[in-house]
């Protein structure tokens, strides 16, 4: 046993060393810092280093095109005052938005020769966390490589090719596959918005508009209503600015294709003036501002003639303006139209828009980071597309490519479809788990293990190493940000592996606690029990064991510490939060691999395997934050493992428990338990529990019936039971995770008043118990709450922060833990529609509190966001 410290001790403190002195991965790409005129500078290239996607380039022209690209000039005569044309240089941004994984696009400067063939790609910018830490950069680079010498025309797709269908393949990036996905649409849109319009490829042809009658003389109100005229507004909060009751801007846009729209908005006479100047195939729209005191005319339209604030976007064609395409809007004649501050009508002059297909208007601006003071540019976007009826013939078919994560579920449908047989067969058998726990013995657990180590080697080899789909603490800190701040749909269906074990997760550990996932399926806790499997039958039996239990009472509250500073650390920086989020071996052992990480990462994951081979489960008993992060609402779960009143004396349970969850009285502690079963083999096994084989052998020596084993885990009496020794009857139920209380107010409560009293309970924390016991602390938490309330009232009118806010909530949280332990000490056990209540720990009312709070605080928080009342 002094051995087993030793390792122990050992390997904690290699985890606290080792951590901190890892080198510092190289951020590179990730959230750097772009220049802030980068979207509207002429010459792009004095910003970027174009030279290195165009190898042999010795100048390049300022932007060109609509959308914009830079030519590439060699030595030589024959492609203008620079030299030879070579070909062409991009960014990405200038022609597609399209988003990766993390929810925003992938900037990437693309080279491109005269005949469409990549000739150099480098990422500029990054917001793919994955790619900081559990994949490395270079991987992405890598990938990137694949393009080079590949054309524009070709069909390039990730996975497999299939010469049949003209189909060149791509490898994708083990475990980032909806990033090289969203990074292939944005190589290939962009290549050919470019090659269309120099001519490599045949310019995009969309049928013209074939248009039905409308009413020539329609309203305002009605245009909006048919979605013929539509409104952008951009709020000062959104571009970081103080928030205001006044919009930054408003414009209000619409067709002037539509012969009767462009009738009802300009006159009669306005419609025939504008069709007097447009040429055959041209189409015009209208803007006007309503609100705010930017101009959407930007400066560039005075430096350069361009108007570089507004541009029309169709599929992945960007229409610009210049000062040529500008037309004075002298007045809107629909009745009801609002008053405006500055208008224009400009026309789109490219035979590639057509106003029968959506079209949107984006207005381009600079966003501030109010944290950082980093300015960003970005585009706020608002879609217009023809009513049905006002086409003749209705809107057209349009083929759109699929989002990353629809060709990702369609791409691995079949491993998709196994993962998901595998979650409900363990499922399932866990649900029979007392029938299998019957048939099986302390000397013959195989009815039960049979099943719990086909799902070991499945959740190692299948979901670890195969599908990658080891969950991780990361996730959790990425579903309470996007709950709180921004919920993205997209971003969870992306990894269909992950996102459906989470479902599982969260089903299983309201259902039974953590211990399904935990003791069954996760892929790193798995590998480690396996190793202490393997260790016993290697002969390292006698050098196995647990830590003393004083150590393992001390040291199981770790992983809750890391837990909730990762927690605190996320909300003030997300990304040294997943930085710290390494104490996680996770993406070392099965997304990265131990031989492709700095040495560190690799010495720690060995040392906890190590570690395995002697003690079971080390990391998922004392560090495991995930762990910790499902531990707190498996308080909270609605079935638990069978206990009788006699396992409060005997400890045969308890000594065989691998985790460590069954106390001295006999009570198993749900937030520890790994659900082994090992105590529920035992519950029922006539020769291995010993008040059973107590019983069995009086029944045998007095010749009576050996009767089947009742659900209260006795033999089923002959007679009348023989009573209990006072000892056992009159000691603790262990049934119950603590002893079971009963809150004197809802003793009889019934129907709406019980209710009510169930409401009042979990919103009211005081109690005269409380205030005669701690009165101090009763008055502090009355003011704290009314600081609270008015926080939120703050919120609401639009005057905090969210991490005001969220602070607040945190501290208020802290001080109803305390209000409740002096007065209301008890949380439920099992359903929360049913009365059975018991005295709680600290950490029953810490995970109460917690899980309690962030669910009012979330409901409260998305409301006021959905009501646009909280500062960004």
């Amino acid at each position: 046993m002094q051995f087993l410290r030793q390792v122990c001790a050992a390997a904690l403190a290699a985890f606290f060393l080792l951590l901190p002195s890892a080198p510092a991965v190289a951020a590179g790409a990730y959230e750097a810092q772009l220049p802030t005129e980068l979207a509207t500078a002429r010459d792009l290239c004095a910003l970027l280093p174009c030279a290195e996607v165009f190898p042999g380039a010795i100048a390049f022209s300022e932007r060109l095109g609509s959308p914009p690209y830079v030519e590439a000039y060699g030595a030589g005569e024959g492609g203008g005052k620079h030299g030879k044309l070579l070909g062409y240089v991009m960014l990405s941004t200038d022609i597609t938005d399209t988003p990766a994984y993390s929810g925003k696009p992938v900037v990437t400067l693309i080279g491109m020769d005269t005949r469409g063939r990549f000739v150099g790609v480098k990422v500029l910018k990054h917001s793919e966390p994955i790619l900081l830490l559990g994949i490395p950069e270079s991987a992405l680079l890598k990938f990137n490589e694949q393009y080079l010498g590949k054309s524009v025309a070709d069909k390039l797709e990730i996975g497999q090719s299939r010469p049949d269908e003209g189909v060149l393949g791509l490898d994708a990036i083990s475990g980032a596959t909806v990033t090289v996905i969203a990074q292939n649409q944005v190589m290939m849109a962009s290549g050919a918005a470019v090659a269309r319009q120099v001519g490599i490829l045949a310019p995009t042809r969309r049928e013209p508009a074939r248009y039905a009658p409308a009413r020539p003389d329609a309203g305002w109100a009605e245009l909006v209503k048919q979605g013929s005229v539509k409104r952008l507004q951009v709020r000062p909060e959104q571009l970081g600015l103080d928030k205001s009751d006044e919009p930054f801007i408003e414009l209000w846009f619409g067709d002037l294709n539509h012969p009767d729209i462009a009738r009802s908005l300009l006159g009669a006479q306005g419609y025939d003036n504008l069709r007097a100047q447009l040429k055959a195939g041209e189409h015009a729209v209208f803007i006007i501002r309503t609100a705010g005191a930017e101009s959407f005319k930007g400066s560039g339209f005075v430096r350069g003639g361009l108007y570089d604030r507004v541009q029309v976007k169709q599929g992945a064609d960007s229409f610009t303006f210049r000062d040529l395409d500008y037309l004075n809007l002298y007045g809107i004649a629909a009745a009801g139209a609002p008053a405006y501050t500055e208008s224009a009508i400009f026309v789109i002059r490219s035979s590639a828009f057509s106003a029968a297909y959506p079209w949107k208007l984006s207005l381009l601006g600079n966003r501030i980071d109010r944290a950082t003071g980093a300015r960003s540019f970005t585009s706020f976007d608002t879609p217009l597309w023809l009513a049905d009826e006002l086409l003749d013939g209705g809107r057209p078919a349009i083929e759109e490519a699929a989002a990353p994560w629809v060709q990702v579920w369609k791409s691995r449908a079949v491993e998709i479809g196994l993962f998901a047989a595998l979650l409900i067969a363990v499922a399932v058998v866990y649900a029979f788990r007392e029938t299998l726990t019957r048939r099986a013995t302390h000397k013959n657990k195989w009815p039960v293990n049979a099943f719990k180590y086909s799902a070991w080697a499945l959740s190692i080899g299948f979901v670890g190493f195969g599908a990658m789909a080891q969950p991780s603490i990361t996730q959790v800190l990425t579903w309470f940000h996007a709950l709180l701040f921004q919920w993205t749909w997209s971003l969870f269906l992306s990894d269909p592996f992950i996102f459906l074990f989470w479902i599982f997760i969260i089903l299983t550990v309201f259902l039974f606690g953590r211990g399904l996932f935990c003791g069954w399926l996760c892929p790193f806790g798995s590998l480690s029990e396996a190793l202490y499997k393997l260790g016993g039958l290697l002969g390292l039996k006698r050098w196995q064991g647990h830590l003393p239990r004083v150590w393992h009472e001390r040291l199981k509250w770790l992983k809750y510490a890391l837990f909730f500073g990762l927690l605190a650390v996320s909300m003030f920086s997300m990304g040294l939060a997943e930085r710290l989020a390494e104490v996680e071996p996770f993406k070392t052992t099965f997304l990265v691999g131990i031989t492709n990480r700095a040495w560190p990462y690799g010495l720690f994951v060995c040392a906890l395997l190590g570690i395995s081979l002697f003690i079971e489960r080390p990391y998922c008993k004392y560090i495991c934050p995930l762990g910790a992060a499902l531990a707190m609402p498996s308080t909270f779960r609605w079935f638990g493992l069978k206990r009788k009143q006699d396992c409060n004396s005997c400890k045969a349970c308890a000594v065989g428990c691998g985790s460590l969850a069954i106390d001295a009285d006999g009570r198993i502690d749900h937030r520890e338990c790994l659900h082994c079963l090992d105590c529920m083999v035992l519950y029922t096994d006539v020769k291995g529990c010993p008040p059973l084989a107590k019983e069995r052998k009086r029944r045998e020596r007095d010749g009576l019936e050996i009767t089947p084993i009742g659900r209260n885990g006795y033999f089923i009496p002959i007679h009348p039971a023989p009573a209990m020794p006072a000892k056992v009857a009159n000691g603790p139920d262990p049934r119950m995770p603590t002893e079971a209380v009963r809150p004197p107010h809802k003793a009889d409560a019934r129907g709406l008043r019980w209710l009510w009293l169930e409401l009042a309970d979990h919103l009211w924390p005081w109690s005269a118990e409380g205030w005669r016991a701690q009165r101090g602390l009763q008055i502090a938490g009355v003011s704290l709450a009314l600081a609270a309330s008015l926080v939120w009232l703050l919120a609401g009118s639009g005057r905090l922060s969210p991490s005001a806010v969220i602070a607040w909530w945190f501290g208020w949280s802290v001080y109803e833990v305390l209000i409740r332990l002096s007065g209301k000490r008890y949380v439920k056990d099992g359903p929360w529609w049913q009365a059975h209540y018991r005295r709680a720990s600290w950490m029953d009312m810490l995970s109460y509190v917690g899980f309690k709070n962030l669910l009012i605080g979330a409901a409260l928080f998305l409301s006021l966001k959905a009501l646009g009342l909280l500062l960004p």
